[in-house]
Parts: C-alpha cells; sequence; structure tokens
C-alpha cells in the first residue's frame, strides 16, 4: 500500500476528484494548506499599499491506495491538475505498513 499526497491549485480540486472517482478512487482527505516553492509568494495591493504574500493557498490531498492503482494515481492528479505555470503543485508517495479500520477492525487493503 501506498500514501499518495498530493498539493495542487485550489482550484483543480474537483477536476482531480472526479478523475480519481473514475479510476475506483472514491475515499480521500482534503485540507486547505498554504505554502510556497519557486514561486516565492507575489505582491498584492490593498488599499494603495502594496505587500508581499509568502504563502500561497493550496489543496493537499491524502489518499491511501494498494499498489496497483499507484501509476493511475498520479496520472489523473497530474494529467488534471497540470496548467503549465509555475506552482502546479507536487506529489509525494510513500510507504504504508499497517491501515485498520476502526468500526470493522478490517486491515489493509480490506480497510481501504
Amino acid at each position: 500500500m501506498k500514501k499518495l499526497e498530493a498539493v495542487i491549485k485550489p482550484f483543480k480540486l474537483d477536476d482531480v476528484r472526479e478523475a480519481l472517482a473514475e479510476i475506483g478512487i472514491t475515499g480521500m482527505t482534503v485540507q486547505e494548506v498554504k505554502g510556497f516553492g519557486r514561486q516565492k509568494g507575489h505582491t498584492e495591493l490593498y488599499r494603495g499599499a502594496e505587500y508581499m504574500v509568502d504563502f500561497l493557498p493550496k489543496v493537499k490531498i491524502e489518499i491511501v491506495i494498494a499498489d496497483d492503482l499507484l501509476e493511475q494515481a498520479i496520472e489523473a492528479i497530474v494529467d488534471t491538475s497540470r496548467t503549465g505555470k509555475i506552482g502546479d503543485g507536487k506529489i509525494f508517495v510513500t510507504d504504508i505498513q499497517r491501515v485498520i479500520r476502526i468500526r470493522t477492525g478490517e486491515e489493509n487493503e480490506d480497510a481501504i
């Protein structure tokens, strides 16, 4: 099993969710987060004063999936969230050793 974490632009969330649902992934955790990478934020004008916005709004998606769905999920996220501009986001993949569904006690693939 793998844990896939994707940090994407907020307006791409619905497209990514739909693309993941098409390959059979229906469960995920979504958080509104802020961050910056190479783009280093941007400047904005407020009441005539310019100020620096260091952290940009992003959405973080977390999914735990079986190994055989990993490449399809990565492809779905990349294809639907790519704009070709700086700040499109990142995907992180880590190994998961054990999953337990609290309600039923099911474990691993049965629990996801």
